[in-house]
């Protein structure tokens, strides 16, 4: 693979507007023109699929999740009906976990409107309580959300734009779904302007947090969803619920209608049964409802008993966000586990989504001549991949895997120095190769580290890899054909 010349969505976008385009029509322009070669010409003749069989090494990850509770609300995905979608509330159906300190949430749902309105909101809150008898201060340390469409001005929103497979981020955010959009803010220490980042809690009743709209009018079809991600710190002991009620008009219920809910103990409806653990045959992974252990995954990826990575003629990957049946041969299972879950969703935090992973990998070149390496982000196959090779498609055509931000410094800049951070967002098919994020040289006996920061966004499907790839790269490669 070789790298391939980056041109910014923001730069492609003010390129049009001077040609006179409007502002929005730029974007959307800029989007469909920024997918890849013109639909004319040789270019659109319709290329042969092959399958490539990768000889390289493939490694479990170094290191392990860190200790930090996360709130995981996903389950249901598509929220159909009023009530508890997660409580850690003593009270049936609350999970009866206080949380205290430092503690995460992610909380990814859909709408699709009322059958006898096409104009309805569902509206989400999170709420918070204290567990003892005094006030409870709550931090906001970093977070954010977002709608897939707006409706209104002034919404955080990040619709599904059809963007290429790598595109170099300058100072406007890219992003093609409310995960992504969501995680780039992570990334970036943005916050959406919907948050506020202190909240001094009362006890003895629920105080609503967030109050956020799922709006559905004037979308066709209609159908919206949003992310919320947020990093907190509570003085002390509190307990969370999110919950879904319609509103009316365009108005929020009152504060009222959200303790009802509570009291009353009603879930909105869940999805998808999971196979249980340990089953053989088709596995249901389902969805989320409950607190994760584990937000942070940091490690140095160096090679086992040294302190460095030897660059070497083979490629070497690592899994990111690896699972239960897709493992790449590695034996090495990612998925956070669950402290406390509700009946019926997953028993596991399956995809890891909200988690960051922020690693290092210490290059170094021990031999006589200078060296190469690319570094990429890549999806290969599931089946058909092990720990000494893996599966690519060429062209790849299939589903979208990953779709979202990643941060990477050390890459090789002008005249050689090192680049300083450099965020890039990507989009990845199923079986995809690279793209190439960039390339490290290295001088013999040079060293160099590199550093690749994500967070593992919504509306992707694990696992990926981390790859550095030597650049003249003269290792057997097998192709076979569809």
């Amino acid at each position: 693979m070789t790298a391939q010349p980056l041109m910014s969505f923001a730069a492609l976008s003010r390129t049009l507007a001077t040609a006179g385009v409007a502002a929005g029509a730029a974007v959307g322009i800029a989007a469909a023109l920024a997918v890849g070669p013109a639909l004319a010409g040789e270019d659109a003749k319709p290329k042969t699929a092959e399958i490539i069989q990768r000889q390289q090494s493939v490694r479990p990850l170094p290191g392990q999740l860190d200790g930090v509770l996360m709130v995981n609300d996903n389950n249901p995905e598509l929220i159909t009906g009023e009530g508890i979608l997660l409580s850690t509330f003593p009270d049936p159906p609350g999970l009866n976990l206080p949380l205290s300190g430092r503690f995460d949430l992610f909380s990814h749902h859909v709408y699709a409107g009322k059958p006898e309105s096409l104009d309805s909101t569902l509206w989400l809150a999170l709420v918070a309580e204290p567990a003892g008898d005094e006030p409870v201060t709550l931090e906001l340390l970093g977070g954010s959300t977002s709608l897939s469409q707006a409706t209104r001005k002034g919404q955080t929103a990040a619709p599904f734009l059809p963007l290429p497979s790598l595109m170099a981020e300058t100072s406007s955010p890219i992003a093609a779904g409310p995960g992504s959009r969501v995680a780039g803010d992570l990334l970036r220490g943005n916050q959406a302007q919907e948050l506020t980042s202190r909240w001094e809690i009362s006890p003895g009743e629920a105080s609503p947090l967030v109050v956020l709209p799922i709006p559905v009018a004037g979308l066709d079809p209609l159908l919206n969803g949003r992310n919320l991600q947020l990093r907190l710190r509570s003085s002390a002991p509190v307990y969370v619920a999110t919950l879904a009620a319609y509103g009316e008009g365009a108005s929020a219920p009152p504060v009222s209608h959200w303790q009802s809910l509570l009291d009353a103990g009603t879930l909105s409806p869940k999805e998808h049964q999971p196979t249980p653990r340990g089953s053989k045959g088709k596995i249901i992974y389902s969805r989320v409802s409950g607190v994760q252990i584990g937000s942070l995954w940091r490690a140095t990826l160096s090679d086992p008993g040294s302190n460095s990575l030897i660059v070497q003629d083979k490629a070497i990957s690592w899994p990111i966000s690896s699972l239960e049946r897709g493992d790449l041969g590695t034996g090495q299972v990612q998925t956070a586990e669950l402290k406390v879950f509700s009946e019926g969703t997953a028993w596991a935090a399956h995809g890891n989504y909200g988690v960051e992973y922020d690693l290092t990998l210490p290059l170094h070149n021990p031999g006589p001549g200078s060296r190469r390496v690319a570094i990429a982000l890549e999806s290969p196959f599931k089946t058909g991949s092990t720990s000494s090779s893996l599966r690519f498609k060429t062209p790849a055509s299939g589903p979208v895997m990953f779709r979202g931000p990643l941060e990477v410094s050390g890459l090789d800049g002008a005249n050689g120095r090192p680049l300083g951070r450099r965020r890039l967002h990507l989009v990845l098919r199923q079986g995809q190769e690279g793209p190439v994020l960039g390339q490290v040289t290295l001088a013999p006996g040079q060293s160099r580290k590199v550093r690749v920061r994500l967070v593992y966004p919504a509306d992707a499907t694990p696992p990926q890899v981390l790859t550095v790839l030597p650049v003249k790269q003269s290792t057997s490669v097998q192709r076979v054909s569809p």
